[in-house]
């Protein structure tokens, strides 16, 4: 029977506060994978710093873990399983070689294109979400392999959001365009390029990261993949699993609550991000404005659920 192998790394970040946005996009894909068919002895969660509590974390983001990590599943995985490893966290490029950055040393597409050939399996996806990850197209291109970076070069190396938007998509039904129960690679690709152009038009900025998926092993990506297109044909049809239930509430105001208050919530996470982009005395601005939205969506909320418990028959 095929089975997948999730391989999440949360690398190094350029300062504390998207370190633990970078944490929580790793930890909620990996609190997803039993429902998305990777049980926890096939899951390798690596991050920079461990912390209590991180139940789902397996070691510490190192080269040295990384590759220990998947030569374990070279000698577990079949030649019909499937791997799929996300990145996510800060990247560098000097022109000559591109970079994830780890503590300790960094990782190189070139090394990671190393230790993706001992595996064994017919299907790779990798999915680099950092800065400056447009080179990993090209560097790990090949056979077999599907390939998503967050930018289309090593020049754009501000933080992404690309990570965050990619991750929801796989974690939860909004992704799933076909109504399938299962989103596609390219379904995730296309919701969360959707939802990172969208933020840059809401803050008014010009866009600082264009991702790229490639699957035909030609070396080029695509920032409009599709099924019937060069590149996406693959991306079509490959997907850890089912997305599962989506944990809103069954009352329709309370769910129509609880989604906005969702959408407030990762719009702070955005502009969090785009901070460096940003005129200081407006990124300040609009954070209060959203954190005190967020305050009184969250009243909203817990007077609704207040309403419905009292309410007759309930």
């Amino acid at each position: 029977m095929l089975k997948a192998f999730l391989i999440i790394v949360v690398g190094l970040a350029g300062d504390p506060e998207s370190g633990k946005t970078f944490h929580k996009w790793g930890t909620q894909l990996a609190e997803a994978s039993e429902k998305l068919g990777v049980p926890q002895e096939r899951l390798v969660y690596l991050v920079d710093q461990p912390a209590e509590g991180d139940t789902h974390v397996t070691g510490k983001a190192t080269r040295d873990e990384l590759t220990k990590a998947l030569d374990g599943i070279a000698k577990k995985a079949a030649a019909d399983d499937l791997v799929f490893m996300i990145l996510i966290g800060h990247g560098s490029d000097d022109n000559r070689t591109a970079k994830f950055n780890l503590p300790g040393p960094d990782i190189s597409a070139g090394e990671i294109d190393a230790l993706l050939k001992k595996l064994p399996t017919k299907q790779i996806v990798l999915v680099n979400t950092s800065s400056a990850s447009g080179p990993f197209v090209e560097a790990l291109s090949g056979p077999g392999r599907t390939i998503v970076t967050a930018t289309r070069s090593g020049a754009e190396h501000f933080t992404t959001l690309f990570g965050g938007y990619f991750i929801e998509a796989l974690t939860s039904p909004a992704a799933d365009a076909d109504k399938n129960k299962r989103v596609s690679v390219l379904e995730a690709f296309q919701f969360a390029k959707a939802e990172v152009a969208r933020a840059y038009e809401r803050e008014g900025l010009l866009a600082t990261e264009h991702a790229l998926l490639d699957d035909d092993g030609d070396k080029e990506g695509s920032q409009d993949p599709s099924a019937t297109g060069k590149d996406g044909r693959v991306a079509a049809v490959l997907s850890l699993g089912a997305t599962g239930e989506d944990n809103l509430p069954t009352d329709p105001k309370l769910r129509a609550l609880t989604l906005e208050r969702r959408d407030l919530e990762r719009r702070v996470e955005a502009l969090r991000l785009l901070k460096d982009s940003m005129d200081p005395a407006r990124y300040s601005s609009e954070l209060e404005k959203l954190v005190t939205a967020i305050a009184l969506k969250t009243r909203e909320i817990r007077a609704a659920e207040g309403a419905t418990q009292g309410a007759p028959g309930r």
